[in-house]
């Protein structure tokens, strides 16, 4: 099985229609640690972390790692999207296989950026590793994220109980992984 780790990176930038998803650069450190501060942002993740351990922990040039892509607007990083293999999770299904994850600043959402976003990425994993099944796990209240798994093409597999609430997990098979013009059509707010 081939692995994220195998991939170069950073890629070169990846444009959508209003969006380039980037690697991370010093300059994204103080977003970073806000992502990761907000109350808003953790509300179906378990809870934010404090500013002052953001601070003493997060490195100078944060998630710099293969699949944490930065997702800039206009010169801003405004969100991340995180594709990881999976090698620990609370529901057995989505072990070995690349979990999609994303946050977005508060102000960002409501957009359709989440979806351009994700399309993106997921087009460049299909690029990159194309027999690559994808899996993404959300908390049931959060009717967003539901949406846009659906929207994502993923399917579901199993709820189970973690952090005290219902978690669904979602696949998304590699045999329907985005490609250009998907990204093109999300660009679009389709």
């Amino acid at each position: 099985m081939a692995d994220l780790e195998s991939v170069a990176w950073p890629p070169a930038p990846i444009r959508t229609g209003r969006l380039v998803l980037r690697g991370a650069e010093a300059g994204d450190r103080g977003t970073f640690i806000e992502l990761l501060a907000s109350p808003e942002v953790h509300t179906y993740l378990g809870g934010p972390r404090s500013r002052e351990e953001l601070e003493r922990d997060v490195s100078a040039v944060p998630e710099g790692w293969p699949g944490s892509f930065v997702v800039d607007l206009d010169g801003a990083m405004i969100g991340q999207v995180l594709l990881r293999r999976s090698t620990a999770h609370r529901c057995p299904a989505a072990v070995g296989k690349v979990d999609l994850g994303y946050l977005f600043l508060p102000r960002a959402w409501g957009a359709g950026y989440a979806a351009e976003a994700c399309t993106a990425a997921l087009g460049w994993l299909a690029g990159e590793l194309p027999a690559e099944p994808v899996v993404l796990t959300t908390q049931s209240a959060n009717a967003a994220s539901m949406r846009l798994a659906a929207r994502l093409g993923f399917t579901e597999v199993e709820r189970f109980e973690a952090w005290g609430a219902e978690q669904w997990l979602g696949m998304r098979p590699a045999a329907t992984s985005s490609g250009p013009q998907d990204a093109r059509l999300a660009g679009m707010g389709l």
